[in-house]
Parts: structure tokens; sequence; C-alpha cells
């Protein structure tokens, strides 16, 4: 698989906590896709892509490292992105 859907991706990163959550979020023009506003669900992502997503009060910067075909367990969706953003203490 080298594409997969914006909202079934952050549904399988467990970014939100449903697939409607995250088609909402997307439909709502909070999630950027290098850099311009997806406003589609069905809109694909591949490796390499950056995502910046504005979840409630923070923001979170992600690059796509890879699919899944199943929602799967946390460390299986920690595979599946690097987060750009440095950690703060």
């Amino acid at each position: 698989m080298d594409r997969q859907r914006i909202d079934k991706w952050l549904w399988h990163a467990r970014i939100v906590r449903s697939r409607a959550d995250a088609a909402e979020l997307v439909a709502r023009g909070h999630v950027r896709l290098n850099g311009l506003r997806q406003t589609s669900p069905g809109h694909a992502v591949k490796t390499g892509d950056v995502l910046t997503i504005a979840l409630d009060t923070r923001v979170r910067i992600l690059k796509v490292a890879g699919f899944a075909e199943r929602r799967g367990d946390a460390q299986t969706a920690y595979a599946l992105y690097e987060d750009l953003q440095p950690r703060t203490q």
C-alpha cells in the first residue's frame, strides 16, 4: 500500500478516537497536508507527506512513515508517523 485516505490514516495512527472524528477534523479545515488546508476526508496521503493537525489546544506536526491495514495498538500506531515537533518539558 502506497497511499491511504487521510481520515483512515488519522484513525489508524490513533490521532483521533474514531474515523468519524477524523473525517470531521479534516472537513472543518483543521488538517494541512504539506502546508495546504484539506477539507476532503477522502484525500490520499503518501509516505513522506507532512500533516499539520490542530487538535483542541495544541498543534501536531507529523510526517507519514507508513500505513496499516487495520487499527492496531499504540506501538503499531507510533510506527506510522514521525513527530516533527520537538518535545517541551
